[in-house]
């Protein structure tokens, strides 16, 4: 198919139009990016360098690769890249209003509040409060050869959200309603049917929007009244030095982005730590080596930067399988990326999960390496944008030290009472489809520690 170009930059602009193959209208290359994202991007950038546009999911995207588009857009010099309109077309209807769906002076007022809830003191409070509930969800994991590894730290993750983020007693019944609610609004973003048909994604998203709001509202004039260490308490209570505040609306739809956002980024982080630890055993054991060095059976604030080796297979994991696998922007004015034309009302799309791959900026990028970050070679200081996981500018993601803080607080406990390994020739199907997560869960021989 010959090429197309996206628009024809204005006379005299000196920009150059943004190439592309569009494919088929609406569909274009939305299946392809789907199910192999690594190769298109590659084929992409080979064929049209770091900014091409394609269809996607109904719309006119532009595709950028490599840091330095990257950096373009995400910093948004000239403010010409909104995060509401185009997050809304994707998962809009289930987090409607959450904060990586606000843009500018709304956008900043926001976030000035929702600091509050993400001071040291905060995320101490939160870090002690989940070493009870970890402690206890690791400890029911029965040994196994065909241990799920992907579902149990999903439903761990869940029920930690519930209690750490909500501060509400569930019995079982509704803490599976409501863990159910958020995978299905999750699911809902990347529905091809973007209509509420009985039965499928988008329908089911929207009945679980619904669901979470219920809840959320049934509880919250208690948590504004009692107070507590949760994130729930923490946004009713949050206030700026010039006394402003959420309203409850505010505290709702915060709350609903939050878990999800919360629950779903480490899930992943921890299932692609798993994955690799277990197939890179001698890496298992020099992290275990390093908490049974700690002496601690729980992790402690004051801990968390002791942990270097985990702290490097963290970071490198998040580099293999970035668990928001594209950040999407819509062009609010005409405006230019590395001198290519860009209109507006056209979507953009920053890829930390093909971009994490690019050899021209990650040495042998597929080999799972913690060594990238060791303070002797830091290859993510390559470029400031080589590595962006949480995003970048002002959307930066609120809650990395709290992700951090969990993802750590979770493999230290679990590194001190459980190993688990794949057959030497077992390859994870990665699903890419929506979040990146195995098709097959992970199954992995899981065994009690051995006291050494």
């Amino acid at each position: 198919m010959a090429p197309s170009v996206l628009a024809p930059p204005p006379p005299g602009s000196g920009l150059k139009p943004v190439p592309g193959v569009p494919g088929l209208p609406y569909l274009g290359g939305t299946l392809a990016a789907m199910r192999r994202p690594f190769e298109l991007a590659r084929e992409r950038y080979d064929a049209y360098g770091a900014v091409s546009w394609d269809w996607l999911l109904g719309q006119r995207t532009v595709t950028v690769q490599g840091p330095e588009a990257t950096e373009a857009v995400l910093v948004n010099r000239d403010k010409a890249f909104a995060n509401g309109p185009a997050w809304s077309y994707f998962i809009g209807p289930f987090f409607y209003r959450g904060i990586m769906l606000l843009d500018f002076e709304e956008h900043l007022h926001h976030r000035r509040i929702m600091q509050q809830a993400f001071t040291r003191d905060r995320l101490r409070s939160y870090m002690d409060a989940m070493a009870p509930g970890i402690a206890a969800g690791l400890d029911a994991w029965e040994p196994g050869r065909d241990f799920r590894f992907y579902d149990h730290v999903k439903k761990l993750t869940l029920d930690l959200a519930t209690d750490v983020f909500m501060g509400v007693e569930l019995d079982r019944a509704e803490a599976d309603r409501v863990n159910g609610a958020f995978i299905d609004a999750v699911r809902a973003g990347t529905a091809y049917v973007r209509a509420p048909v009985p039965g499928l994604r988008w329908h089911k998203g929207l009945k679980a929007r619904k669901e979470l709001e219920a809840f959320f509202y049934r509880h919250l004039p208690a948590k504004r009244r009692d107070g507590g260490d949760d994130l729930f308490a923490a946004l009713c209570a949050a206030e700026t030095d010039d006394g402003h505040r959420f309203t409850d609306e505010d505290v709702v739809n915060h709350m609903i982005f939050a878990l999800m956002a919360a629950h779903d980024t480490t899930t992943i982080t921890l299932t692609t730590m798993a994955y690799y630890l277990a197939k890179h055993p001698e890496w298992q054991e020099r992290l275990r080596d390093e908490s049974l060095a700690l002496g601690k059976p729980v992790l402690e604030f004051a801990d968390l930067d002791a942990l270097t080796g985990v702290d490097m297979a963290m970071k490198e994991a998040l580099r293999l399988v970035a668990p928001v696998p594209a950040l999407p922007r819509r062009v609010v004015k005409d405006t230019e990326i590395l001198g290519y034309h860009v209109p507006a009302g056209t979507t953009v799309v920053v890829t930390p999960l093909t971009n994490h791959h690019m050899a021209e900026w990650w040495p042998d990028p597929e080999r799972f390496d913690p060594e990238r970050f060791a303070p002797g070679r830091r290859e993510d200081k390559v470029h400031r944008y080589a590595w962006h996981p949480f995003g970048g500018g002002a959307h930066k993601c609120i809650g990395l030290h709290f992700a951090g803080m969990q993802v750590k607080s979770i493999l230290h406990q679990l590194l001190l009472k459980r190993r688990w390994s794949v057959p030497g020739r077992y390859t994870w199907p990665l699903d890419t489809t929506s979040l990146p997560s195995p098709k097959d869960g992970l199954p992995v021989r899981l065994d009690l520690l051995e006291n050494r």
